[in-house]
């Protein structure tokens, strides 16, 4: 090499160590690597961590080979007159040597009996080597820890709210104990394994899940705790509601059983007696305010949808009054449209208005033949009207 060549290439190999010392400096100081080097790891993380420490070893111990040799061409280049052939090989050639008692054990061989001498580009390459295999496992921790630990910082705000409350208005809970046990162990698992919990996930939102519910079981017994004495007289009132509908639709139902031929009527709701029986037995739960609580919000809500389908019972019964009005009210209109169209007398269309009228008013009305008359009336008086 030219003394310019080797000006060069020393600068460039003195740039690269630079870059190269900052790039260990920032993997040394990443925090996913400072937890690890305090961190006790089982499990996958444990196997994989060994495995960098030992590479990590090799790097720095190349980096350190790597860099007396660029000390030395320094010094070299520095001299009066310097030694352009030392200098080449120092740059160019097999520079480093690899004795056998400071290579580090991962890159011993029993059979070598001597050292190695290589050059600064292979010790660049495994370098590299090395710094992506520890900057790989460094990543793959900290992507775990990043993704698995809000999973459980989710669960634990959830758990200590709940907690809170439950210590607050003096409420135990076997359910959030559990959780709190479960919550626990993930963590655990997570803090000293990340590599081998990443197939937790799924228990991890679990937990979370179970720990948002327990919170809102909490909510809902404070709840019911300061509203109780309110709730169950609205609950009373609404099921005397639910008796009323059910009674409407049962009057409903006589009436339309005697004016509707053989009608075919839904089943009538009967739940005001049990959700008394219900309400009644509340009083027996005492202070476990949790189990009021579901048992209150499952009985307001069985309120709810006992008062909706006694209200369907009736308008669905109700319902064929209105079919047989709404037919005698066809009927009139096109009485009215025979006359207009001058066919008051006709017999043919009177002999058809007759047969859908005592059919529409005559208790019990068969429906269906009655909407079979007025539509055989309604297509008569079409087609005189299309005749012109």
């Amino acid at each position: 090499m030219s003394l310019e060549g080797i000006d060069h290439a020393l600068r460039r190999r003195t740039e690269e160590r630079d870059r190269i010392s900052g790039d260990m400096l920032d993997l040394d100081g990443h925090p996913s690597h400072e937890l690890l080097k305090g961190l006790a790891a089982t499990g996958e993380t444990a196997r994989r961590w060994e495995q960098a420490q030992v590479r990590l070893v090799t790097l720095w111990w190349l980096f350190d080979a790597y860099r007396r040799v660029l000390d030395h061409a320094e010094e070299l280049r520095a001299a009066h007159r310097p030694d352009i052939a030392a200098l080449t090989g120092l740059l160019a050639g097999p520079s480093v040597e690899l004795k056998p008692d400071a290579v580090p054990v991962e890159k011993r061989s029993l059979l070598r009996a001597v050292g190695e001498w290589i050059t600064l580009d292979v010790v660049l390459a495994r370098m590299d080597e090395a710094y992506r295999e520890v900057a790989e496992t460094i990543a793959a921790v900290d992507a775990a820890w990043t993704d698995l630990l809000p999973r459980l910082d989710r669960a634990d705000a959830a758990r200590r709210a709940a907690r809170d409350l439950a210590t607050g208005h003096g409420i135990a809970d076997p359910l959030l104990d559990r959780v709190d046990a479960d919550a626990a162990r993930l963590r655990a698992s997570a803090g000293t394994d990340p590599l081998g919990s990443a197939s937790l996930r799924g228990e991890m939102d679990a937990t979370a899940a179970a720990a948002v519910a327990r919170r809102g079981a909490m909510e809902q017994a404070a709840r019911v705790r300061e509203e109780y004495a309110e709730r169950a007289r609205l609950l009373a009132e609404r099921i005397t509601r639910v008796a009323e509908a059910e009674d409407e639709a049962r009057r409903i139902r006589d009436v339309v059983t005697a004016k509707i031929l053989a009608p075919a009527l839904p089943d009538l709701p009967d739940q005001a007696p049990a959700l008394r029986d219900r309400l009644g037995a509340l009083a027996t739960v005492g202070g476990r305010w949790l189990e009021l609580a579901e048992r209150l919000t499952g009985l307001e809500r069985g309120a709810e949808e006992a008062l909706a389908q006694a209200v369907r019972a009736a308008e669905s019964i109700g319902g064929l009054i209105g079919r047989r009005d709404e037919l005698r009210g066809r009927l009139s209109a096109y009485q009215a449209k025979a006359v207009r169209l001058g066919h008051a007398e006709d017999v043919a269309l009177a002999r058809l208005y007759g047969a859908a009228r005592d059919l529409l008013w005559t208790a019990p009305c068969d429906l269906r033949r009655a909407t079979v008359a007025v539509a055989e009336y309604q297509r008569a008086i079409t087609r005189i009207g299309a005749a012109g």
